[in-house]
């Protein structure tokens, strides 16, 4: 009786374990540099509404490279889930809504993360009107206008296969990104070229791939802390352990942006 009950524990505690190893989730952190010498944003000349949009600082917002740490801004990364990616557990919705403010003639922010059932709501805090195109696939394309203090919701109900590009034909210097996944696990970077992605399976080995509108073609060759690195078609893999997952200096080659 005692063998049959140390036994019974031991296979509980192993199930306990095993459950809790499941529950387990890891972070990635990752910070993007530019491989050169930080570039300066073109200034914008808007020949619409000048009135109103010539009173703000206005600049090119492909690519934006701090000069003090050469930290890529608005780079895209997320869990890649399509053909050769990653699978992963199917993920309930979150049904958040996110903001796109038209706002002194720019978009705010400049990339949208959003999973699939959440709402993409568009304002307009400016004084004269603006237009969105968000050029889907998977989902219905949008084209409409909003003038000031008015807004639209935009239901994303399905998953989109790339960043999409919200433009304003109004103001065409204006250019937006909305990512639209099946899963929570992606982040675009900060003004350091610093992100974060949270709450991935421990355990795992997921397959990664990066975004960002400047980038001429496929990123194939990075440095990871200052070690040459061969990636494909934009991804690599990482086995995430539980914790904290620090990828470190990821720099990117300036001849990889237009």
């Amino acid at each position: 009786m005692m063998r049959r009950t140390f036994l019974g524990l031991a296979a509980t505690a192993t199930l306990l374990s095993s459950t809790a190893m499941a529950a387990e989730t890891g972070t990635l952190k990752a910070k993007f540099v530019y491989g050169g010498a930080p570039p300066s944003p073109p200034a914008i000349d808007p020949n619409k509404d000048q009135a109103f949009c010539g009173k703000h600082p206005l600049v090119d917002e492909s690519l934006l490279v701090n000069k003090e740490n050469n930290g890529i801004q608005n780079v895209i990364l997320y869990v890649y889930t399509g053909r050769g990616g990653s699978k992963l557990p199917k993920s309930d919705p979150s049904n958040d809504t996110h903001e796109l403010a038209n706002d002194k003639c720019r978009f705010e922010p400049h990339v949208v993360i959003a999973q699939a059932g959440d709402t993409l709501k568009v304002t307009n805090p400016d004084a004269v009107g603006h237009n969105a195109n968000l050029n889907f696939f998977a989902n219905n394309p949008q084209n409409f206008t909003i003038p000031p203090g008015g807004e639209k919701e935009v239901k994303l109900e399905e998953a989109e296969p790339a960043p999409i590009p919200v433009e304003c034909n109004i103001h065409p210097w204006m250019k937006a990104y909305v990512v639209v996944l099946d899963h929570p696990y992606a982040a675009v970077s900060d003004k350091d070229g610093v992100l974060t992605i949270e709450g991935l399976p421990a355990g795992e080995e997921l397959n990664f791939r990066i975004a960002h509108e400047a980038a001429a073609g496929s990123i194939d060759e990075v440095k990871i802390n200052g070690k040459t690195e061969k990636w494909r078609r934009n991804r690599f893999d990482v086995k995430i352990k539980p914790g904290m997952n620090d990828l470190g200096e990821i720099e990117i080659p300036a001849e990889a942006f237009k």
